[in-house]
């Protein structure tokens, strides 16, 4: 009897054992700086593993995540503990309604893009780099510090997603930008970018710096609201 109960409180021991190891996936951690819409620029931490994606936004406090599969986005915010979560699918539906509002009497006239790669090379941030010219229409409007140091796939698979859905609302708007992401993928991904369009041919600005990438194993709990944190139902929009 002793050892029959010795022989179920190990199992039992075994299996609360496993029940508390979390779930890991394969996934990469990316800490860049950004620069706002007031000009200044800020620390974000991206975390992409298969279908799901997160964005820390440390300065502001905010974190937002999206599972595509799941059709599931939450938006975070953590000096107040609080988070919304509402589906990926009707986010994106309200976000395309809402800009085609703000913007409907623009019509976008298409450029012709062409990207060079100068073969100067320059070591950031620890990644070998080569710089790469987007020009529109004869007019230098970007410069790209492109590297091939680190594998990308899980987040061009994200990138791929959300570039999916908007392209069906905005096919002409997306064209360009589309265009520009196919031809600079044969030279890697971006460390550095710098615009040329924000100054007024004043000399470009860094809009985009990558500071450090990590291949590292994500548990589920990184794409869940924290534990304790409020969840805020969101109004119906009104008619």
């Amino acid at each position: 009897m002793k050892n029959r109960l010795l022989v179920i409180s190990g199992l039992i021991g075994f299996l609360l054992s496993v029940v508390s190891i979390p779930v890991c996936r394969a996934g990469v951690v990316i800490e860049e700086l950004h620069r706002d819409m007031e000009g200044r620029m800020g620390r974000i931490i991206r975390f992409y593993s298969g279908d799901q994606f997160r964005t820390d936004h440390p300065e502001g406090g905010v974190s937002t995540i999206i599972d595509f599969k799941g059709d599931r986005m939450v938006m975070i915010d953590h000096p107040s503990r609080s988070y919304v979560e509402i589906k990926f699918s009707r986010w994106e539906k309200e976000v395309a309604e809402r800009l085609k509002k703000s913007m409907p009497e623009i019509k976008t006239t298409e450029r012709r893009i062409t990207v060079r790669g100068t073969g100067a090379k320059a070591l950031i941030n620890g990644f070998q780099t080569e710089k790469v010219e987007i020009w529109a229409d004869g007019e230098l409007i970007e410069e790209n510090w492109m590297t091939r140091d680190v594998d990308f796939r899980e987040v061009e698979k994200v990138m791929e997603r959300v570039a999916k859905g908007f392209s069906k609302d905005f096919k002409v708007e997306m064209k360009e930008g589309r265009e520009i992401y196919e031809k600079l993928k044969s030279y890697g991904i971006p460390i550095l970018i710098k615009d040329y369009t924000l100054t007024y041919g004043l000399g470009p600005i860094n809009v985009m710096e990558v500071r450090k990438v990590e291949k590292k194993e994500l548990s589920g709990e990184v794409f869940l609201p924290p534990a304790g944190y409020q969840r805020i139902i969101p109004e119906s929009p009104k008619k």
